[in-house]
């Protein structure tokens, strides 16, 4: 079940997938790898580097996959329900299409599905060794927020927060397409 989106950057469609989708359960992984080896020296953490187990499926309420022209994956990110807001999660690009769009094709598609799904706010929590991750969601309007659980218990976490547009106003934003 794909449904394209109608953010298109850097030569990328973000399809909606299902959590398990195969090309999404892939790029988690390399995800997952990518922070263990970030984060070698310090203490393991379930709740810093979890396996996809912890993430409930039936509480992601949107994955997108970022594909090239080629219908190559090159992008993932999930939004899952915390409380009244959507929490960002498991965004990633593989590293040789870093730096390309590819995360704002993907920042994009995740906001106007958590706007569709009536959330007025995404959170999300990243690690002080993603300067890169801090940097595209400062510049995309995210502000820092005090660490909330499950990661108030991890020093190096960062939190962050973005108030949405609802869906019928974001086409105005710089960047985005109005509908045909």
């Amino acid at each position: 079940m794909s449904t394209p989106t109608r953010t298109r950057l850097a030569q990328v469609v973000v399809c909606r997938r299902r959590w398990q989708d195969p090309d999404a359960v892939r790029l988690r992984a390399a995800l997952t790898s990518e922070l263990r080896n970030r984060y070698a020296d310090r203490p393991t953490d379930p709740i810093h580097l979890p396996p996809d187990e912890a993430v409930a499926a039936a509480s992601v309420a949107w994955t997108g996959v970022a594909y090239t022209p080629a219908a190559n994956p090159v992008g993932h990110a999930a939004l899952r329900w915390h409380g009244d807001d959507l929490e960002l999660k498991r965004m990633y690009v593989v590293p040789e299409h870093r730096g390309h769009g590819v995360a704002d094709a993907l920042l994009t598609a995740a906001e106007d599905a958590a706007a569709r799904l009536g959330a007025a706010r995404i959170v999300l929590q990243t690690g002080d060794r993603q300067p890169d991750a801090v940097r595209r969601y400062e510049q995309a309007g995210y502000h820092r927020l005090p660490v909330f659980p499950p990661y108030d218990g991890l020093p190096w976490s960062l939190c962050f927060a973005r108030t949405l547009t609802p869906p019928q106003a974001a086409t105005n934003r710089p960047g985005r397409t109005a509908p045909a």
